[in-house]
């Protein structure tokens, strides 16, 4: 069982460390297209050994960390422009490519010594369903990086080794699943091996993607999942859980989890009970709002909630204080153990259901608004 963190490392108070060591960086296409290819390469090389001490740190700190804890999303920046024809050549200079494969093989090397879960996020242009065959063409470039990238881990080869995988959304509505297949069927093994698809709030909903069950895991957001039924916390023993636990074929499932921000109403919101979508539109919210991530996993309710599924999935932390907020949760699990790790987990669902309740934590302080 892992709870993880997304990308970027913030600070905890008192904790003196630059986050600029901690953090990697990217550029931009039209910077190093100014420069000579002598000028890119040296640019280039610097960005990623930064990038990579950087990565190489993060592990640490998951590696530093509780068994429960370690759990790592890296950021796709990791090679800086790395598809775009002005600087891929550069990518092939020697020193380029000496820095980037022994980097790579040694923070793999340590992620899998330490048992953290690794996985990558492509932005949300790179898609499969789409009716567009350059964004296509785009797509398949992006996603065999991104696979480049988990095979120098040590990480490719096989189906989702560690529980590894490279994570994408669902894509334009209007080709449809069908898309969707075509578009995976341009794939090459290893990276449909590691491919991983998650449910949206607003174009491809969870039982949209269940028929894609036989072909890729499902990836499934517990907060997307609230925000495109308009206010449902999908229970740990709902049917359509066993369908997404299947489809990783025996590893361990990997979803995601967020809270929306404290500060929607005046006064806020209240920490010890499960937002109210319709409450919250009737008050005049727009949907959009409710579809922001806070900073911190603040609410109590959402996170004892959370616990009841962390006893069938491990659980990535989408918050804008990133570590910070995976802690939260992390801090909320133990809190939960008293009754042995995972029937306390299970135990946060154990009070009745009636009225559209998601369950008494284990605390026993879950209520639904």
């Amino acid at each position: 069982m892992r709870i993880g963190w997304c990308c970027k490392w913030v600070p905890p108070e008192g904790d003196e460390r630059p986050a600029a060591a901690m953090n990697l960086r990217d550029t931009t296409v039209a910077a190093v297209s100014r420069l000579a290819p002598a000028q890119a390469t040296e640019k280039l090389l610097g960005l990623v050994q930064g990038n990579l001490a950087a990565l190489a740190a993060q592990v640490e700190e998951a590696a530093a960390a509780p068994p429960l804890e370690r759990c790592l999303r890296i950021i796709s920046s990791v090679l800086p422009v790395y598809t775009h024809p002005v600087a891929r050549p550069r990518y092939d200079e020697p020193a380029l490519r000496e820095a980037i494969e022994t980097g790579l093989a040694a923070i793999g090397a340590r992620a899998r010594e330490a048992g953290i879960r690794l996985s990558m996020h492509p932005g949300q242009f790179c898609v499969l369903s789409t009716g567009n065959p350059q964004a296509l063409d785009n797509s398949v470039v992006e996603l065999d990086y991104h696979t480049e990238i988990m095979a120098y881990l040590g990480l490719a080869g096989g189906w989702h080794p560690m529980g590894a995988h490279i994570n994408i959304h669902g894509g334009a509505r209007g080709p449809g699943i069908e898309g969707f297949r075509r578009g995976f069927a341009r794939l090459s093994e290893s990276t449909r091996s590691l491919l991983t698809v998650e449910n949206e709030e607003t174009s491809y909903g969870l039982d949209d993607l269940l028929p894609l069950a036989e072909l890729l895991p499902i990836v499934l957001d517990l907060h997307h999942h609230w925000c495109f039924t308009r206010g449902e916390h999908i229970r740990p023993d709902d049917p359509r859980i066993a369908t997404v636990r299947d489809s990783w074929r025996g590893t361990r499932p990997l979803g995601h989890l967020s809270a929306p921000r404290e500060d929607l109403l005046p006064g806020g919101l209240d920490p010890d009970r499960l937002p109210d979508f319709q409450a919250l539109l009737a008050a005049g919210l727009p949907a959009r709002e409710m579809r922001k991530h806070s900073d911190r996993l603040w609410n109590r309710a959402i996170n004892e909630w959370a616990l009841g599924h962390l006893a069938w999935t491990d659980l990535e932390v989408e918050a804008k204080a990133k570590n910070l907020a995976s802690h939260d949760l992390a801090e909320a699990a133990r809190a939960c153990q008293g009754s042995g790790e995972a029937e306390g987990w299970r135990g946060a669902f154990r009070a009745g259901q009636d009225g559209g309740a998601a369950g008494a934590g284990c605390s026993g302080r879950v209520a639904a608004s």
